[in-house]
């Protein structure tokens, strides 16, 4: 793991939720809510967590990252910017035609994406080969995939899943961002899970449920995770609110894919900076 703080973690969070805000607001177009329920345990991978190098984004040896939730690109847009990926002046072409930041992440256009994603379910079936891969080929990467709970309705999603098993796939951790909102609805309302911890579990799993925003409770799963290699998948069943950090966005489904207006995008920059001022203050105190 770097070399950074849980503390300097919770912050680079609230900077990379302005980021996300501030690119759809500028495209008038994509996906707040869960790109921002998704931004504490994406920062904890990309800056924490994961052996990648951004300059150079096909290393062979690198760990994989995959959104099966495709449409919430903003957030890992906004990590991948500000690990110097791309210029971070892209983060203002997302969505624009010939734009490397497409509405949904691009392998083909944008430095960083393992996988194009979009079709709901497939994601974590490509992850799943990506696993295959690394232990055929004897590496020690790790690959990591998030998964939607609305998405886990999807059957593609526990065929992978099975076969994840199968190969005593130890090398794979998904996370389960259950937020509990999709387009429609609750995800009770349209299609009940059930105890997805549960479901996993029962799929051959290990399963670490926490509180998805809670940096430390991220950190110390991951922790676990790579020190037991026991053949078994990995999930981290991450609760979390949908549109975190921005309090007329939290739990409400409308936001799933609608960018602010200008009153709006304001209200959520200053609630996000100060945000951020806090923390920055204690940081601060605590040096």
């Amino acid at each position: 793991m770097k070399d950074i703080s849980t503390k300097e973690l919770e912050q680079k969070a609230t900077e990379m939720r302005m980021k996300v805000i501030d690119m759809i607001y500028k495209a008038q177009s994509g996906h707040p809510g869960g790109s921002l329920s998704a931004a504490d345990f994406t920062t904890a991978c990309y800056f924490k967590d994961m052996n990648i190098d951004p300059e150079n984004p096909d290393w062979e040896d690198r760990d994989r990252f995959i959104l099966s939730k495709g449409h919430v690109c903003p957030i890992q847009y906004a990590c991948l910017a500000t690990l110097g990926y791309f210029p971070e002046e892209e983060l203002d072409s997302l969505r624009k035609e010939g734009s490397i930041l497409q509405g949904h992440p691009s392998m083909n256009r944008c430095p960083g994406i393992d996988i194009s994603t979009g079709s709901l379910g497939q994601g974590l079936a490509c992850g799943v080969g990506m696993a295959i891969a690394g232990k055929m080929n004897h590496k020690d990467y790790n690959v990591y995939v998030v998964v939607g709970d609305g998405e886990a309705q999807e059957g593609e999603i526990w065929e992978a899943a099975n076969t994840a098993h199968k190969y005593e796939l130890d090398n794979l951790i998904i996370f389960l961002d259950a937020n509990n909102l999709q387009v429609d609805g609750t995800t009770d309302e349209i299609m009940p899970n059930g105890d997805l911890g549960e479901k996993f579990r029962a799929f051959g799993f290990d399963v670490i449920e926490l509180d998805g925003h809670n940096m430390q409770e991220i950190l110390d799963a991951l922790e676990v995770f790579h020190n037991n290699k026991n053949g078994k998948p990995k999930c981290i069943y991450a609760h979390t609110t949908k549109g975190k950090g921005v309090s007329f966005m939290e739990d409400v489904c409308a936001w799933h894919g609608m960018a602010p207006n200008e009153e709006e995008y304001k209200k959520a920059m200053k609630e996000l900076q100060e945000k951020l001022e806090e923390q920055k203050a204690v940081n601060r105190s605590e040096i």
